[in-house]
């Protein structure tokens, strides 16, 4: 317990550094709204919408946090996708006219990947952003992440440590094999619901049908139908008096959180390296050692 009542307060510095301030948002919203003057300026994406999503819509993101956008196309009130060619025509036509404002580095256009995206950075603002095209489905995730956040603010504020003590290992870097940032925020999840007593309930009983297949239709009604249901299951959840309450601190929940989660995952991958002779104990003291690095 003594261990718990050192870190605790180490863990609430660390949140206080990583918590966005009111200019973060702000800035955020003004890369927005000068992307949707430029999208408005391409005559193929003309009637197109901006719209942000992952950790920004979520609630997830610190002050160093990168912006996902969509643009949505326009099709009247139905939700549809444009083709893989399509979405890479009108991303190009964008990266030539980025290019033509200024205002943008980096510009990368990963065309080939299985969803096309623009990666560039605001030269004023120092935000990373990447741009997809129809990407309703990382929207409604999104969303779907901050709802759950809303039952339990640890939640959130584990997310904001895993995600930070990650990337300090060269472990948050879907481009070298490791965890993108929504796996991470995942893998916090299940450690809640997990947890004894549990934090946060089964997605099943938050969501029954599967988010994406039910994203059909007109869009409105299918995103309303979709909150609702969410509401509704949650303020259940949150609401019954009969459910056992987690009291554990962060402190106590970061460090099982390490101990369920990633030194199953760095033992198995010690044994793949050719450690054979590694125990899990071994494992084990390895990444206490590591965390406080």
């Amino acid at each position: 317990m003594g261990s718990y009542n050192v870190l605790e307060p180490i863990l609430k510095d660390i949140l206080g550094m990583l918590n966005p301030l009111r200019e973060d948002w702000e800035t955020r919203m003004k890369v927005i709204s000068d992307l949707r003057e430029v999208v408005e300026s391409v005559e193929s994406l003309r009637g197109a919408t901006v719209e942000p999503f992952g950790s920004f819509v979520s609630n997830l993101f610190s002050r160093w946090g990168d912006l996902d956008i969509s643009i949505e196309l326009s099709n009247g009130s139905c939700i549809s996708s444009a083709g893989k060619k399509v979405k890479q025509s009108l991303l190009g036509d964008l990266l030539r006219a980025l290019r033509q404002k200024g205002g943008y580095r980096r510009l990368q256009f990963v065309a080939h990947a299985r969803v096309p995206i623009l990666k560039f950075e605001t030269i004023h603002q120092n935000i990373s952003c990447d741009i997809s095209i129809d990407n309703l489905c990382g929207q409604i995730k999104s969303k779907f992440l901050f709802w759950i956040s809303q039952i339990d603010g640890r939640f959130r504020d584990m997310v904001l440590l895993v995600k930070e003590w990650a990337k300090a290992h060269d472990i948050n870097n879907p481009k070298t094999g490791t965890f993108n940032s929504y796996s991470l925020s995942l893998l916090v999840l299940f450690h809640f619901q997990t947890c004894v007593p549990a934090i946060l309930p089964p997605l099943k009983d938050i969501y029954p049908g599967n988010l994406v297949d039910d994203l059909k239709g007109v869009r409105a009604n299918a995103e309303r139908q979709i909150a609702e249901i969410c509401a509704f299951n949650i303020a259940r959840f949150s609401s019954d008096k009969y459910r056992k309450i987690n009291r554990s601190s962060l402190a106590h929940l970061f460090v099982s959180f390490l101990e369920k989660v990633f030194i199953p995952v760095m033992f198995f991958l010690l044994i793949f390296a050719g450690n054979a002779k590694c125990s899990l104990d071994e494992s084990r003291m390895l990444l206490y050692s590591l965390m406080f690095l």
